[in-house]
Parts: structure tokens; sequence; C-alpha cells
């Protein structure tokens, strides 16, 4: 396990080295490895380890700040955000020292040791400025960053997250090392750069100024909202491999991230550990009765988080679109950094992206365990009951979710007049929901579109109905009922559904198989482990049809679901 973790932080690390995150420290890297790897008149070439020395430095801070740093400010009792702030201004004064010598001279006498051999005039220590950078350095979360701040964010760090944040940190090191040493070979073969030694390091000292003040006024978040992130399928299969060493939250299994379906997932968690609450009447927390009856979508976001930058607008939207027919959103921040903890800076953040709707301060990470969530951003979909329906890691998929909070707004009131929808291309596009049946429970607390009465908890024995309208089930044979399940009592037992949609989907749990016939062909499918959703039926158009399945008594059924 403990190998396969070395080389999922690695290969993390190595992507988020190569993705538009690094973009902010970039031309640092490069113009600083020029200043330090030219040689002007009078002056010596310093320690051809500069560009290791400054990568080095990078990937330490970062590393151990990440781990530490939150305990550690707390320790010393200062503000979240202090390291962070003390690296803007010593990075600024590193700018400043560049462009005047004298004053690189006085701040880097603690670090002499690592001084290139040789002497001359020119500062060629690179470990400080690396040092720095670690501390302002703030690249996007990918699965495997985010497991390592949560972790040195909560205290929990163990072995694991030790070997995650190290080999992160040495994969995230070798393209900034491969920039580092571009800058310099360019630096080396150009003969303007060789005998301009001078202006290079005034232009590198001045870049670093440039970067601090660009740092304060989240410049470089703008710019990295408007690329693409060409990185996003190989963090994906990063995360797929992260995912996979995790254990699956009881019943989350039945919601699959991003699926176009709804699906019963069990009660959602209660928002706990909130330190803040803003875009409230009076900054007080929202109540029972603020939220009875109302259909909840949960954003776990940071506002120093690309991606959630780009899926915030997305979620605003839908707040007002939906706000007045029965939706809640709640941003949960839940931080990434250390600096994300201070309540002033999350509310800044919030101003900055033109964020209306509730936010929850989850600063101590306790919603976020409670809701065992590991992505910026998740979105959490909840029905009025309080039950969780889907869930979504990362960016896009804006479209689905309108259609599924529809969907669920219906369910709460069926007389509500929705607005027109904000995420499709037609106007007059006809209800996608009404081509397809409703999702169908099986268990006796909402087996509403039973077709033989009402079903009632217990063991019992059921025979199909001589007819059974579209849209529902029946049961043949000796079946348990609980409350959200229902399995075969004592030998096989069988299930009919009518069904309208192009898919058909199943959420199960248990160890046994499920046999069905679908256009003549006899199919089954093995259950095991906890309640999934398995996919019955797949068509290219709307269809209808009956099901009749055969179910093994070792399995449990808890709904269907259509597409």
């Amino acid at each position: 396990m403990l190998i396969s973790l070395v080389l999922i932080g690695f290969f993390g690390g190595l992507i988020t080295g190569i993705s538009p995150c690094i973009l902010p420290v970039l031309p640092v890297i490069l113009l600083s490895g020029g200043a330090q790897g030219a040689k002007g008149e009078g002056e010596k070439a310093p320690s051809r380890l500069h560009p290791y020395l400054v990568v080095g430095g990078l990937v330490l801070s970062f590393t151990t700040f990440t781990l530490i740093g939150s305990t550690l400010l707390n320790l010393l009792n200062l503000a979240q955000d202090a390291i962070r702030w003390a690296g803007v201004i010593l990075l600024a004064l590193i700018g400043i020292a560049m462009i005047i010598p004298k004053v690189m001279e006085i701040i880097e006498r603690p670090f002499a040791r690592f001084q290139s051999a040789g002497g001359g005039k020119t500062p060629s220590n690179g470990f400080l400025l690396g040092l720095v950078l670690g501390t302002a350095y703030v690249p996007c979360a990918g699965p495997v960053l985010a497991a390592v701040s949560v972790a040195g964010s909560t205290g929990k760090i163990g072995a694991d997250t030790v070997a995650l944040a190290v080999s992160f940190g040495l994969g995230t090191a070798i393209p900034l090392l491969a920039f580092a040493l571009a800058g310099r070979g360019i630096t080396e073969r150009l003969k303007a750069f060789r005998t301009r030694q001078k202006g290079i390091r005034i232009a590198a000292g001045a870049m670093m100024i440039l970067l601090s003040v660009a740092l304060v006024t989240d410049l470089p978040a703008a710019v990295q909202r408007a690329l693409p992130d060409y990185t996003a399928s190989l963090q994906a299969k990063t995360d797929e491999a992260l995912a996979a060493t995790r254990r699956v939250p009881e019943g989350r299994g039945a919601c699959v991230d991003g699926a176009d379906h709804l699906a019963d997932c069990g009660t959602v968690p209660e928002l706990t550990g909130i330190k803040a609450w803003f875009n409230t009447p009076g900054e007080q927390p929202l109540t029972a009765a603020d939220r009875e009856g109302k259909v909840h979508l949960y954003d776990f976001w940071a506002y120093s988080c690309i991606n959630c930058q780009r899926s915030i607008p997305g979620i605003e939207k839908l707040h007002e679109t939906y706000r007045d027919s029965g939706l809640q959103v709640v941003g949960i921040h839940s931080p990434e950094y250390a600096f994300e903890k201070e309540v002033d800076n999350v509310r800044a953040g919030a101003e900055k992206l033109g964020i209306t709707y509730p936010v929850a301060v989850d600063s101590d990470l306790a919603t976020w365990t409670a809701f065992d969530n590991h992505y910026w951003p998740a979105h959490y979909l909840v029905d009025a009951t309080g039950q969780l329906r889907q869930v979504k890691f990362g960016e896009g998929g804006e479209e689905t979710t309108e259609k599924l909070v529809r969907e669920l707004l219906t369910q709460a009131n069926p007389s509500v007049a929705l607005p027109e929808p904000v995420f499709t291309e037609a106007d007059n596009a006809p209800d996608v929901s009404a081509a397809r049946s409703p999702e169908t429970y099986l268990g006796s607390d909402r087996a509403q579109y039973f077709a033989g009465g009402v079903l009632k908890p217990g063991s019992g024995t059921f025979s199909f109905p001589a007819e059974q309208k579209e849209s529902g089930f029946s049961l043949d044979g000796a079946w348990n009922v609980e409350g959200q399940k229902i399995n075969p009592d004592g030998a096989p037992g069988k299930l009919r559904l009518s069904w309208k949609g192009k898919h058909v989907y199943l959420v199960a749990s248990g160890e046994g198989n499920v046999t069905w016939k679908d256009g003549g062909q006899e199919k089954s499918i093995h259950i095991s482990g906890t309640p999934n959703t398995n996919e019955l039926v797949s068509l290219a158009e709307p269809s209808s049809g009956q099901l009749e399945l055969t179910v093994d008594p070792g399995v449990s059924l808890y709904s269907f679901t259509f597409g």
C-alpha cells in the first residue's frame, strides 16, 4: 500500500509541475536562473548548483508548511495566514535585494553555508529564494495535495501522509528543475544575456516584486481561471488511483460521481464545527426551520482553489434561479491551506467571486470530515427529506446538476412552477424527466410506486398482480421489507418493473446474483459489497417495457433510477 501511495504522490506532483498551477512561480524560476547563471564583466559566475538550490528550497518549504504549518502557527498563537504573508513580503524584499546587491548580502548571511565557493560580488544563494517561494506557492489542489493538506490541517499525519507529501514534492521538483535549468541554459548560450548580467538580475528582481504584488491582488488566480486545465484528464486518473485506496462510506456507493440520475445514498450528515456564517440574516447559522422542506446543494470550496473559482459562477446562477422555488445552496468553505482558515480572508474571497448564497466557514474541516469529502470543489445534492441523492466532484456538469435539481424540486412540491432552465440550449425543449420513469424506491419508507397497494415493513409473501401500470413495481414470492431496502426471504424472489426511458439502473448491495431478460436475452449481474449502482438497460433512444428480475436471497435492493 505504501509503495502505491508513493507512486501516486510522485505522479500527482509530476502532473502538477506541468499544469497551469505553476505559472505564478515559473517566470521567477526562469529569470532567477538567468540572473544567477550569466556572467558579466568583473563578476564571477556563481555555483552551477543554483537552480537545484532554488527548486530544493521551494519543495522543502512548501512540503513542510503544508504538513505542519497550521499546527506550528497554532503553537505560536499566530494567525493562520502569517506564513503566506511573510513569504509575500520576503519575496518582495528578495526582489529589491536582487536589484541592490548590498541588500542581498545582508539577508543571505544566515544562509552563508549554501553560498557558492569562489566568492564574488554577485549573490548566488538560491536556497533562500526557494524557501520563500515555497511559502507563497499555492498550486491547484489535485487529489494528492488535497489529502496532504487536509491531514496537515487536522493534525492527522501518519506514514501514508508523509509518503504522499514527500513523493508529491519530488514529483513537482522534476519539471520545476527542468524549467530552472532551461532558464540557465538560455542565458549561457545567448550573447546578449552573457554580457548583460546586471540587467538580467534587475529584471529578475523586478519580476519578484511584481509577483509579490500579484499574489496580494490575486492576479495569478484570474490568469489561471482564464486558462483551460490541460492536465485535467491526467489528474482524474491520479484521483481514481488514490480513491481506490480509500474506504467508501456506508451507503455512499450508490452515488456515482457526476451521474445523470438520482440515487439513494443515505442520510446526509449535519453541518458541524462551523466557525462563522455569512450571507445569512444577521450572519447567524441557518436553523432547522430555515432548511426544512428544501432541496439542498452543498458546495465544498476554498477561495484560492482555481477549480472552485471556475465552478462558482454556475452554482451562483442555480441559486439565483431556484432559490424562490425551494433550493437552498450552502457553500461550505473548507480550507486547503492554513491562510484560508481566517474568516476575514474567506469573506473577502467570497465577495471577489460574487457569492451571494449562504457560506459556512468550516475552518477546522469538521464538516468536511463528517461528509468524508476529499475534493475541491465537491457538490452534494440533497432532497427535501435530507437524503443524499447525487454527488459531483470537480468542475463542470452544470446541465446535469440543474436537471436533477429540477427533479427534486418537483418531487418536493409537484405544483411548483419552475423557471426556464438556464443551462440548456433550447428554451422550448421538452421536460426530459417526463420521458422516463421517476426514481422508484423499494423500501417501505418511500415505496410510492408499489403496484400491490401499501408496502409494509416485515416479512411477507407476495404475488404479481394481473395488470401493472406504467412506472411501477410488484413482487412475487417471500420478501423481507425494511424502511430503505427489500431482500428475498430464504429463497430467490421475483420483482417486476414497468419502466420508460433510455437507461434503467438498480441500486443493490449484499452478495448474490440478479437475473433478468432484456429483449429476450437473459442477463445476469453479480452483486457484492456495499450499495452500488448497476445498469440493467441501455438504449440509444427512449423506450418502455417490463423487466422481471430474479434475485438471490443474499441481495438487498434499494431503488431503481432512470435515464
